[in-house]
């Protein structure tokens, strides 16, 4: 059975858009999966350890034919092949993949969390996956994407598009 995914990118070391496109590019390359489509990227504020460089964020859309627990370890492999480090939670990284959204489903695992528990609190993700789907709803919270980015505040959540 194939399902959209949604995929929140992310990376504040290195060639931060370098990176970015790097990993949407393996991720595209994995045998069952089709990219649908990608958001522009943004420059973002670190949240909670804040005193860090920004992040260039952005999310893309895949459809996928395999669960979403091979999907998650086949994005694990890549972040650690472009050597992504896990030292200190919200810290610096050279990327970070999260399944944010994979179709309807609610996953509550060890180690995997679909919907992505924070992404309702996270400008960072609203703003880019509201560019490619406004109207989708939250499975858990039933609200569109659109609906949840305009509740947020964006005090200490700054996202500035970057140019195409």
């Amino acid at each position: 059975m194939t399902k959209t995914a949604y995929i929140g990118f992310g990376s504040n070391l290195g060639e931060k858009v370098e990176n970015c496109l790097a990993a949407i590019d393996m991720m595209a390359a994995l045998p069952y999966c089709t990219m649908v489509g990608r958001s522009a990227f943004y420059r973002t504020e670190p949240l909670g350890l804040t005193d860090q460089d920004w992040f260039i964020n952005g999310v893309c859309s895949l459809r996928v034919s395999v669960d979403p627990r091979t999907f998650l370890a086949d994005l694990l492999k890549i972040e650690k092949s472009m050597g992504r480090v896990r030292t200190e939670r919200w810290g610096p990284r050279v990327i970070d993949l999260d399944v944010l959204l994979f179709g309807e489903d609610i996953i509550r695992e060890e180690g995997l969390a679909i919907p992505h528990l924070l992404m309702h609190l996270r400008r960072f993700v609203l703003v880019p996956i509201t560019e490619l789907a406004p109207t989708l709803r939250h499975p858990v919270i039933n609200r569109t994407m659109n609906e949840l980015l305009n509740d947020l505040p964006e005090e200490g959540q700054q996202v500035i598009r970057m140019g195409d």
